[in-house]
């Protein structure tokens, strides 16, 4: 063995290969966004001391419009022919409430009313003044006859309506609001807006979209077609009521024959005149088994438009004892109108709510809404028998059927 060293030869290590270190990425500047102007939230109008005001004054414009309404109705009922026009409007009524089935459909062009109304009232009370000052002239045209005192007055008087007149003219030409009405220089506006040019064909469209918005047309013949309706189902049972003031040996059978009738009949016409309406067919106001079908899918609605229509008629034969003056007749025809009106609305509610459902009520619901109807419809055939006695007109009131012909006391006025 030899002395030499050993000698060890120790191999390199290995270098450990590890994952690639990551690249740190330099951080990305932040822009500070540029300050604007905070956006207010919006607010509905509802909200606000200005939006109060709004629906309050839009309030009071409704009810001034269903005031006009009434009082419209009413003077167009006072008038032979044209109380067709009232008639049609209240079955047009009743049959958009049926076909929708929204009760705020009846009340048709409200807003169109309150505005032809205002220039009515404002325009009466511009006058006022005029009136004053002629009673004022006559006055000293009697102390004084020609003398320049009176002549004075007679001047100022043609002067008071000329400007009266004019500034009536010029609140209508810009629109006819309350407003205009109340403002002094509209005649300002009117030069102005000639100026501008174009103004006559703006005012000539405006007053042919209102008067074809009117409808008049449309509502006379719905009337006329109403009325026939009505007045074929309740010619036969007045008549024989009629009978009965005879003096033969079947009268009164006659009578009380024509008083059942009546009162098996009347429970079905508001509502036949209201299905002629709604589906704008004559036919439909015969349809009698239709009606029947409509009363089983909403018994108690339909209860409660019959008596209510006939409970607000009742109370207005009180009215038809002793005629009223030819130039007074629209105040009770406002009454006649005020109480029909409501009783066409639930008609036409009554229907609505029936054709809204599939399927009859059941048969609990069906005969308790059958029990309040015959004996109001007894009863009220019952006033009708006795009103020939009591009404200014004796017999020929039986054929003034205000609950289901036109709304007036009397067809003559």
């Amino acid at each position: 063995m030899s002395d030499a060293p050993l000698t060890v030869t120790i191999p390199e290590a290995i270098p450990i290969i590890g994952p690639a270190p990551i690249p740190v990425a330099e951080p990305i500047p932040v822009v500070e966004p540029i300050p604007t102007a905070r956006k207010k939230p919006s607010l509905n109008r509802f909200d606000t001391l200005g939006g109060v005001f709004f629906a309050t004054c839009s309030g009071i414009e409704w009810l001034f419009g269903i005031a006009s309404l009434l009082v419209g109705l009413a003077v167009f009922a006072a008038l032979p022919v044209l109380q067709l026009l009232t008639l049609g409007y209240l079955l047009e009524s009743a049959g958009r409430i049926a076909r929708t089935g929204r009760f705020s459909e009846g009340f048709i062009d409200i807003r169109l009313a309150a505005r032809l109304g205002g220039i009515v009232a404002f325009s009466w009370l511009l006058l006022l003044p005029v009136r004053f000052l002629a009673d004022w002239a006559h006055t000293a045209q009697i102390i004084d006859p020609g003398s320049a005192t009176a002549q004075q007055w007679r001047i100022g008087l043609f002067a008071a309506i000329a400007a009266t007149a004019l500034h009536i003219l010029f609140a209508i030409a810009r629109g006819g609001k309350i407003r205009y009405f109340l403002w002094p220089f509209n005649v300002v506006w009117f030069v102005r807006r000639l100026l501008q040019g174009g103004y006559y064909a703006e005012a000539r469209d405006a007053v042919w979209n209102v008067t074809v918005r009117l409808r008049l047309p449309y509502y006379f013949w719905l009337g006329l077609r109403g009325f026939v309706a009505a007045f074929v189902w309740l010619a036969l049972p007045v008549t024989l009521i009629a009978a009965g003031r005879g003096h033969f040996q079947a009268a009164g059978f006659l009578a009380f024959l024509g008083t059942v009738l009546l009162a098996i009949i009347i429970p079905y016409l508001p509502f036949l005149q209201t299905r002629l309406a709604a589906e704008n067919r004559f036919a439909a106001g015969f349809e009698v088994f239709a009606v029947r079908r409509e009363f089983r899918k909403a018994p108690w609605a339909f209860a409660i438009a019959f008596i209510v229509t006939a409970l607000f008629a009742l109370p207005l034969y009180l009215f038809k004892i002793e005629t009223a003056p030819r130039e007074a007749a629209w105040l009770p025809s406002l009454v006649f109108v005020a109480f029909i009106y409501p009783a066409r609305l639930l008609t036409g509610w009554a229907l609505g709510r029936a054709s809204r459902r599939d399927e009859p009520r059941h048969w609990f619901f069906r005969w308790t809404g059958r029990f309040p109807l015959l004996p109001v419809a007894g009863f009220y055939a019952l006033v009708v028998f006795m009103s020939q006695y009591t009404n200014w007109t004796g017999v020929w009131s039986l054929y003034e059927q205000h609950a289901f012909l036109v709304p007036v006391p009397f067809l003559g006025v």
